[in-house]
């Protein structure tokens, strides 16, 4: 979710930068006791009509015409779309991704008049620690599955005992299986009190924060709110980049010179997605309705908006085939098809409305993981500043923006490692 605010000379960098900053700080609440508090077993079933008209729309798709160049400069291309759309309408089968859903224990509770959809897989090993995991845009719960059973039984993966989690991974407001917010208001600020809520629903008085993209957002307002229980986070899109940085980086000047090489590469990297690579992000946080009836409308009109960003943020020299089979990335895709959430999911840009690379001033213990696919690769010198208990940082050498989805394995070993000085 990284959201940026674009506009020709950046003007609104800046304005989302002093909003991030003052949203951030707003106080937690405690939701009053209101609505049907009850926890309910829930599974996912499609109906059959929809993945019939499904495949009828894709079969029906009118194709623009092919790009003037040779690279990725103008999106998506033609060819790698419709080989896409084509695998899609015909040979995949959503049965198959959404019993890998069912096949995990999922539930919905009402939590501040909404339905709230999550997974929550107990650990078999005592002393395990609750953590809750939050995905992102456009990522959902799929992305997060594969690290559930090697962080909640980790002796089946080579590690120890010692290093089991409870864990809970909700799908976020208007996203996937969660009920759609009806009116604003529905932030990031006030998904981290719900967040909160849910863990005291759980019965957890303990518990760690873990995300990337929107999850890092959430963790970090969760954090800053001091959320009861809330003992430390662990985010794989941290947001450091200092104020006088942020303001050059605004403003589209060159790196100054100053910096040393690592936040040069840093800075570069911004300077680069600001120019070039987040018009998405002016879409969703200025007009979400209005590129919505696209979204809604044309399946693989969405699957395009979405498989842009994934092809860009995978560790994959954009192939993002390279990181995640096929299926996998439309088991996401067809995820927000099939709830008809992409306008939904995009109004959590329009209701932050902010930097989310921009400096964070935490507390409390914090970790950090930094993938070399990730958008930008946050110095520790950088990280440091913004995060004044950094128990962990390490940087590794596989994984992008979408860490646990790519590398389950790698991110579970780092979530481990992150959190062992919390036990």
């Amino acid at each position: 979710m990284p959201s940026t605010p674009f506009s020709p000379g950046r003007r609104h960098l800046l304005a989302a930068s002093a909003a991030a900053s003052a949203m951030g700080l707003i106080p937690g609440s405690v939701f009053a006791a209101t609505g049907d508090s009850t926890i309910r077993p829930f599974k996912a079933k499609v109906p059959q009509s929809d993945l019939d008209d499904l495949r009828r729309r894709i079969a029906s798709t009118r194709w623009p015409g092919k790009e003037t160049v040779n690279d990725e400069s103008q999106g998506v291309r033609l060819a790698r779309m419709q080989a896409l759309a084509k695998y899609w309408g015909t040979d995949y089968d959503w049965r198959k991704g959404e019993a890998k859903l069912n096949a995990l224990p999922m539930f919905t509770t009402e939590i501040d008049g909404l339905d709230i959809q999550f997974i929550h897989v107990r650990s078999r090993h005592d002393k395990a620690l609750p953590l809750i995991m939050t995905h992102g845009w456009p990522g959902s719960i799929f992305e997060l599955i594969k690290v559930i059973a090697p962080l909640t039984d980790p002796t089946a993966y080579g590690a120890s005992a010692g290093d089991a989690f409870h864990i809970v991974v909700p799908s976020l407001p208007g996203f996937g299986f969660s009920e759609q917010p009806k009116t604003a208001g529905w932030d990031s600020n006030r998904i981290a009190r719900a967040w909160g809520e849910l863990m005291v629903r759980l019965g957890y008085t303990r518990f760690v924060s873990q995300g990337g993209d929107c999850g890092s957002v959430i963790s970090h307002r969760m954090a800053m709110q001091k959320v009861k229980g809330l003992i430390g986070i662990h985010v794989n899109m941290p947001a450091t980049v200092p104020p006088d940085i942020a303001t050059l980086l605004a403003l589209g000047e060159p790196a100054p010179a100053n910096l040393s090489p690592k936040e040069k590469a840093a800075y570069d990297s911004l300077n680069v997605f600001y120019r070039d690579n987040c018009g998405y992000s002016a879409m969703m946080v200025t007009r979400p309705q209005t590129v919505g009836y696209a979204l809604a409308d044309s399946p693989v009109g969405q699957a395009a908006w979405m498989y842009d960003k994934i092809s860009q943020w995978t560790y994959s020299g954009g192939v993002p085939e390279r990181s995640l089979t096929r299926d996998e990335i439309l088991d996401d895709i067809s995820l927000y098809w099939l709830t008809n959430s992409a306008t939904s999911a995009a109004q959590i840009y329009w209701e932050d409305h902010s930097n989310n690379f921009n400096a964070v001033d935490i507390s409390l213990p914090a970790a950090v993981t930094i993938f070399p696919g990730e958008i930008y690769q946050a110095p520790r010198s950088w990280t440091e500043r913004a995060y004044h208990n950094l128990i962990y940082f390490n940087e590794v050498d596989k994984g992008g923006h979408f860490a646990a989805w790519e590398e389950p394995q790698l991110f579970a070993t780092e979530v481990r490692a992150a959190m062992r000085p919390l036990r």
